[in-house]
């Protein structure tokens, strides 16, 4: 199991809407040279972001608008907005083990509460952080390099 980048790149485009929103104008395209990936790929996570009313996305001139505050919006957020979970359950369990098995008759029973129990800690430790914990670490960061 792995998480995809659309993740990280998601936080990373919040990260510079809140940088560079003073003296840039932020588009596809600027953030593609950030992340350095292709303007498709940002477009597609913009999307994503847009469909779940984290962000609003004026077309044409560009410009994008985070619709809360950063301090509302958390890490589980995002996350639900790009890696929707089918389902509801994070761990995909293996289809139709085999009822003649002692362990594959027994499997669920052995797993399911203790996948959840990951998946859920995972979400709760999701929940602790903001897109304004980004925002000052990137402030705390810039101010050391000048």
């Amino acid at each position: 199991m792995q998480i995809s980048s659309r993740f990280t790149v998601a936080l990373h485009i919040f990260t510079c809407l809140e940088v560079f929103k003073e003296n840039n104008k932020v588009t596809s395209d600027f953030l593609a040279g950030s992340i350095n990936t292709n303007p498709v790929i940002i477009r597609k996570i913009l999307a994503q972001l847009k469909n779940a009313g984290l962000i609003t996305v004026a077309r044409g001139t560009g410009g994008i608008t985070v619709n809360r505050p950063l301090e509302e919006i958390t890490f589980y957020e995002v996350y639900q907005a790009i890696e929707p979970i089918e389902n509801g359950d994070l761990f995909h369990f293996h289809e139709a083990p085999n009822p003649e098995c002692p362990v594959g008759r027994n499997i669920h029973s052995l797993l399911d509460s203790k996948l959840k129990a990951i998946q859920n800690s995972m979400e709760d430790e999701m929940r602790k952080y903001t897109l304004a914990d980004l925002k000052i670490g990137m402030q705390d960061i810039l101010a050391k390099e000048i």
